[in-house]
């Protein structure tokens, strides 16, 4: 056994499936996993030659979640006020993970504090079935140095007071909070959908560099959350589109514009595409911070915009969600002709997918590799490169 098992949530959280494994043991179980997942859809030669690259480790095991959603319930029926986890295999019991060793160290002071401070005010979670109560979840995010968001979110019926802050404030961290925010939420279902968002105290964002530039993080837009994992994997990409001098690229699901941004420099243009505005806004946002003048974002479906995008790209780049990209977009993704595609998955199994349609499109795969981007978990990120036969 290794340090990993020290978490006190291990066996009843489910996160950490390879947590009691060394990490070299890890990557090597998610390897084989990988390979026989793709073996499916691509020739036994392509593992054997050069072009499979095989797994990548993230450069930090422990402590890596820049972002931690946690949320508000019991551990068992009419039990305590517990901030925390859900227990593996369940929809309402939730556990306390006040040493999760995925998370920052203030991640677990922070969340420890707050569940006091509801259980003394007596503040009561939101039922999911019955709807009633205010408390639905508490989102952590953090830079690499130190500095944390803190938002509380809530049902409208209720409001912090300003002790909360003051507790927040005054509580001893390894970093420092930037900014608290209050988030009323009165959605049915159990996610984080702001209705309103209040700013309480500080910043409503965070500033993290990635590669040699700054992108400023808002509450809801996507951050890859392995900071240190994430210039593995985009170095990596970077490596893999190669020279793209005087080049159109388009990057399709762009989030905040992280990955166009790190191509940009080298290229004649790059055209984003994503459809959470606020994502977009910070897209824009950050390229100007980076005085990046030749990115451009537009706010809608892939589907859609592809249509509106008149510039015919030498490269596409796409980095979907974990479900893929929809076929009839990758239909037209294939349909604007470009030389190569890069494809990055968040679940490989999505890749594994659309390769043969895209084959079927008249392309082939010609690079890949894995990326452990969560490491002590079961997942990871696939990069792959596919070239116009």
């Amino acid at each position: 056994m290794n340090e990993y098992m020290t978490c006190g949530a291990f066996w009843r959280c489910g996160g950490c499936r390879y947590g009691a494994e060394p990490y070299e043991a890890q990557l090597a179980a998610k390897k084989q996993e990988l390979e026989g997942l793709f073996r499916k859809v691509l020739p036994e030669e392509f593992f054997a030659c050069e072009s499979y690259e095989g797994m990548l480790g993230s450069p930090v095991q422990t402590g890596y979640r820049n972002k931690m959603e946690f949320s508000f319930g019991n551990e068992s029926k009419d039990g305590p006020l517990t901030l925390g986890l859900h227990r593996k295999g369940s929809f309402y019991d939730i556990i306390p993970v006040p040493d999760c060793l995925i998370a920052p160290e203030d991640f677990g002071t922070i969340c420890t504090a707050v569940q006091v401070y509801f259980r003394e005010k007596n503040v009561p979670f939101l039922h999911k079935r019955s709807h009633q109560g205010s408390l639905r979840h508490l989102v952590l995010r953090s830079s690499l140095s130190g500095a944390v968001m803190v938002n509380l979110v809530t049902a409208s019926n209720y409001h912090p007071e300003p002790d909360f802050t003051e507790m927040l404030l005054a509580l001893p961290l390894k970093g420092r909070i930037s900014g608290i925010l209050h988030t009323e939420n009165n959605s049915l279902a159990d996610a984080v959908i702001p209705d309103k968002v209040n700013l309480l105290w500080g910043e409503d964002f965070l500033t993290e560099t990635v590669l040699g530039l700054t992108f400023r993080i808002s509450p809801f837009s996507f951050f890859q959350t392995n900071t240190r994992g994430a210039e593995v994997l985009y170095g990596k990409a970077r490596e893999y589109i190669g020279a793209i001098d005087g080049c159109t690229l388009y990057d399709l699901y762009s989030g905040t514009g992280t990955i166009a941004q790190v191509l940009a420099p080298a290229a004649k243009e790059v055209i984003g595409v994503e459809i959470v505005e606020e994502a977009v806004a910070a897209a824009r946002e950050n390229a100007a911070l980076n005085g990046l003048n030749n990115c451009r974002f537009l706010a809608g479906d892939v589907l859609k915009e592809l249509d509106a995008i008149e510039e015919v790209p030498d490269m596409i780049v796409m980095d979907p969600p974990r479900d893929g990209v929809n076929p009839k977009a990758l239909s037209k993704i294939m349909g604007k002709g470009a030389r190569n595609l890069l494809y990055i998955s968040c679940k490989p199994s999505s890749l594994v997918r659309d390769i043969p349609a895209l084959a079927l499109g008249g392309y082939e795969a010609k690079k890949l590799c894995f990326v452990d981007m969560f490491p002590n978990s079961a997942n990871c990120e696939a990069i792959c490169l596919l070239s116009r036969r």
